[in-house]
């Protein structure tokens, strides 16, 4: 569950409410479109200045991890 990753939060003042990397109004959805896209993580970084590499570490982590959850 996102609620559990210290890199994103969640408001319904913001962004209608989207899962969005701490401190920014930049969805996380935003991180997987571009890098399924082929993006590098270092360009989306550029792309989206609000966002530090520990952002996006921690929910690819995170992710990975709920993944792994879901197969065991």
């Amino acid at each position: 569950m996102w609620i559990d990753c210290l890199a994103v939060e969640r408001s319904p003042d913001k962004m209608s409410g989207a899962w969005l990397f701490r401190g920014t109004r930049v969805p996380i959805s935003s991180l997987f479109e571009n890098l399924r896209d082929g993006a590098t993580i270092n360009e989306f970084l550029d792309w989206f200045p609000g966002v530090e590499r520990w952002h996006v570490e921690t929910v690819l982590d995170h992710e990975t991890l709920s993944l792994n959850n879901i197969t065991d």
